[in-house]
């Protein structure tokens, strides 16, 4: 757990399918209210992931709104949290030697996101629209089950909200049904270690910081 970050860099090297098999299989044993398990998976061959892809940048290009099933962010930051944003921010563009002002450079990093980093595998995660928070918590801790699981196997993993900005596209690509929402991505793969962007770490508070004691 403490050495899990997000990667965004990776080797070509492929991942078995019998690979992912073994991380879904264990990540499946994660807590669920009344053992609902309402966390759904689609993972995204190559070919697949450069159409969803590509259908994303095209959007993004041509100005079309996002539409996300949910919101991630808050519509206004305030503090800490707008803070710890700038901080996240300015560490990982800062590793990349890209400028503020420099928006093109940003944009090619940030457009990264939507081509999984080039990583191997892709995941979407998802789940039925009528189920409520509570579901999300559980698909939230079947997420963090997926990401140790494959520490286990000497992958890392990137998760991306970002994937779920444009649900609509999403589901047509991947054949979900509208009664789905979608959670977030997720890229996984070897981590290349050598690239820039995989050399920062973002930094957390104190178990004092955000914890109360009652005797």
């Amino acid at each position: 757990m403490r050495d899990r970050r997000s990667v965004r860099a990776f080797l070509t090297k492929d991942v078995s399918l019998d690979l992912i098999r073994q991380i879904l299989d264990a990540a499946r044993f994660a807590p669920s209210g009344v053992n609902t398990q309402p966390w759904k998976v689609a993972v995204v061959g190559k070919k697949t992931r450069q159409h969803l892809s590509a259908a994303i940048l095209d959007a993004r290009k041509n100005n079309v709104p996002q539409n996300p099933d949910y919101h991630y962010y808050p519509e206004e930051w305030f503090e800490p949290y707008k803070s710890r944003r700038k901080a996240c921010g300015l560490a990982l563009y800062g590793a990349l030697h890209i400028q503020k002002e420099d928006l093109e450079k940003r944009l090619v990093q940030w457009n990264k996101n939507y081509t999984f980093f080039d990583a191997p595998v892709g995941l979407i995660f998802y789940l039925e629209a009528r189920l409520c928070k509570g579901s999300w918590m559980d698909v939230a801790m079947f997420i963090q089950n997926v990401m140790l699981a494959a520490r286990c196997l000497q992958l890392e993993t990137c998760p991306q909200a970002a994937l779920a900005e444009y649900p609509d596209i999403v589901r047509q690509h991947l054949n979900i049904a509208k009664e789905n929402h979608i959670v977030c991505g997720m890229s996984m793969g070897y981590a290349d270690w050598s690239h820039p962007v995989n050399q920062y770490r973002t930094t957390r508070e104190d178990v004092d910081a955000f914890t109360v004691w009652h005797e």
